[in-house]
């Protein structure tokens, strides 16, 4: 796992946010479509060890490639909180145990079929390889490295995800660029607020310099009131 950089507090809050962004019901979970059945991915295209992305609307989902139809990766899941039984936890993750997963802080990297690590989704493989170029792992340093790791795990959606599991076992740092951009998105918008607060307060010195006029005082009032709601 990763080292938390940051006030728990914030941390906290931060990471309440990304759980509204991510946490989108899966397509096999509540009621949902029912993943492709076996045969609609064609794994000839894999190798042990390859890293698979599967892009979602708001996130991605990463696993690694063990060959023969099985890919690790990390979910959150609240079962094995409660029971070591194999058998119940290798059943596909439904939306509620995901949820409380992620609440709770717990997961488990598991091994899938493709079939049911992708739920239909588009795969993408070795697609982070170009922004790491020589820190690749062998390919089997790789897929050793994610049966390893399999079995129960603590989760938190800044510092210890699936994409921290994958780039861990690929390029030997976690790393997670979706958690990097989400904090930077975060940070922006603290700054534009910050210039809209800065902005009343030197509207309101000018009301107080300059005197209470319509030239001065609508401006001051209305521009940065539009500016804090688009914000």
């Amino acid at each position: 796992t990763m080292k938390n950089p940051v006030p728990q507090a914030a941390s906290l809050l931060l990471e309440k946010l990304l759980l509204l962004v991510h946490v989108r019901p899966l397509p096999a979970g509540s009621g949902g479509e029912p993943p492709p059945a076996p045969g609609c991915y064609d794994t000839s295209c894999f190798k042990r060890g390859d890293l698979l992305e599967v892009p979602r609307t708001l996130f991605i989902h990463f696993g690694i490639y063990l060959g023969e139809n099985r890919v690790a990766h990390l979910m959150p899941d609240i079962l094995p909180a409660f029971t070591g039984d194999r058998r119940q936890i290798q059943q596909v993750v439904t939306n509620k145990r995901l949820i409380l997963g992620v609440i709770t802080k717990t997961a488990s990297i598991r091994v899938d079929t493709v079939e049911d690590f992708a739920y239909g989704g588009s795969i993408l493989v070795n697609h982070m390889d170009r922004l790491f170029e020589d820190q690749v792992l062998g390919s089997e340093e790789a897929a050793r490295r994610a049966e390893k790791l399999v079995g129960a795990t603590a989760y938190s959606l800044l510092w210890n995800n699936c994409e921290h599991f994958v780039t861990y076992c690929r390029y030997g740092a976690p790393v997670s660029f979706q958690t990097d951009k989400f904090c930077e998105t975060v940070k922006m918008i603290i700054r534009d607020q910050r210039s809209v607060l800065a902005s009343v307060l030197v509207g309101l010195a000018s009301i107080v310099c300059l005197g209470l006029a319509p030239s001065t005082t609508l401006p001051t009032i209305f521009i940065p009131f539009f500016l804090w709601m688009a914000g």
